[in-house]
């Protein structure tokens, strides 16, 4: 059942969390961390993590409707001032993560739901579940332009509604790659880059089928998969999509370019792989795509990056801060890499460009932008008590 500490932060941050290894387990850690005094009800899958760190005050069982409202319950008696809600279809229980809504009807305390898929072709239920959430949200935040842009288009939702804050990245130094790929025992050639949780649907397939004539430009240069399999795959699949990307590796005669790192590595450790790279590609066939984290990270590191016009990177690339490729044909993947690789200048023009406009999105950036919204919601909702508690009709709405 749902489990409750000592209460002393001001707000508190629903969602995954580390040990768990999943994307937005660190973005929820990150974030936390971000805003000051905090706590955390975790949301526990069946195979989560045994122990968790000491600010993990809520364990709420993913699959156990009852823990949700009794740990609502809890948060309601405490002291914190609002609830941060992580919203991922697939962390949240029930069909569509419908217990969401569960938690959210059960809380008195103002909700700052953050928003980090919305679906181009949602179901009814998916459709119902993100309404539902957004109506009960006391503020709703997105990550983009693109995903606020969908939210009115598709979904009705004004903009006054919602509050645009980038994802978060580390404040990483801007420096030469080879002053770094020693310390990774790598070699001094090129590295093309890409990372995060190994699945299908990355597009991953495409660089490797680009690296035979990358090879032929540059026989120094290689890729590298930086990365554990996903825990939902791993367990389902075990590593037959590892073994196929090897596979084809292999039969391309490039197995020697393409190099895998098989583990979840540390923030440190990952900060090193970024700044050590020269290029950093995301190749993802689902246009639709809202939000990337790695991307994000990738410009806080001034790496050049070159990317498939999925939404999210065609507006940070945007402006001559990276290279955006139309399709994932591994001809067009390796003419862009192609380019990279033989104009350092470029790549370098590029990474400083990206690196610049990453500045507004470093943690201690958006995590002022979450305490603003957070202080904000807080008055509104003490102001709407208030007014009940002594019977005054708000003649303001308040703005959510």
């Amino acid at each position: 059942m749902a489990q409750q500490g000592a209460m002393s932060a001001s707000n508190v941050f629903v969602a995954t969390y580390p040990p768990r290894r999943c994307g937005i387990a660190t973005f929820t850690r990150d974030l936390a961390g971000a805003t000051g005094n905090h706590e955390i009800a975790a949301l526990h899958p069946p195979d989560g993590p045994a122990m968790y760190p000491v600010e993990v005050q809520y364990r709420i069982r993913r699959d156990v409707r009852a823990d949700y409202i009794h740990t609502a319950q809890l948060i309601n008696q405490s002291s914190a001032g609002a609830v941060s809600v992580q919203h991922e279809y697939g962390i949240w229980g029930g069909v569509d993560g419908e217990s969401v809504l569960d938690f959210v009807a059960a809380l008195a305390k103002p909700v700052v739901a953050t928003l980090h898929t919305v679906p181009h072709n949602p179901s009814p239920g998916q459709r119902r579940v993100l309404m539902g959430l957004i109506h009960a949200a006391a503020a709703t935040v997105v990550m983009s332009k693109s995903a606020a842009n969908l939210l009115g288009h598709l979904y009705g939702v004004g903009p006054n509604v919602l509050d645009i804050v980038p994802h978060g990245v580390p404040d990483l130094p801007l420096v030469d790659p080879a002053t770094v790929k020693p310390r990774l025992g790598m070699e001094s050639g090129p590295m093309i880059l890409s990372f995060g949780l190994l699945g299908p649907g990355k597009g991953y397939e495409s660089v490797v089928e680009a690296m035979p004539s990358v090879v032929d430009a540059d026989p120094t240069a290689y890729y590298v998969i930086l990365g554990a399999t996903h825990p939902e795959l791993l367990r389902r699949d075990g590593e037959s999509y590892r073994n196929k990307l090897k596979g084809l590796a292999q039969a391309l005669g490039v197995a020697d370019r393409v190099l895998f790192v098989d583990r979840f590595v540390t923030r440190s450790e990952l900060a090193t792989w970024l700044t050590a790279a020269d290029i950093f590609v995301t190749p993802y066939p689902n246009s639709d795509q809202i939000v990337s984290g790695t991307l994000a990270y990738a410009m806080s590191a001034g790496k050049a990056c070159v990317s498939t016009r999925y939404a999210y990177a065609v507006e940070m690339l945007d402006g001559d801060r990276g290279r955006l490729v139309d399709s994932i044909s591994p001809a067009v993947l390796a003419d862009s890499l192609t380019e990279l690789i033989e104009d350092r200048n470029l790549r370098q023009r590029l990474g400083r460009s990206a690196y610049e406009f990453s500045r507004t999105m470093i943690w201690p950036q958006v995590g002022a932008r979450y305490t603003e919204i957070f202080d904000r919601v807080g008055v509104s909702a003490g102001r709407s008590h208030a007014s009940r508690e002594f019977g005054i009709e708000q003649a303001e709405a308040v703005r959510v």
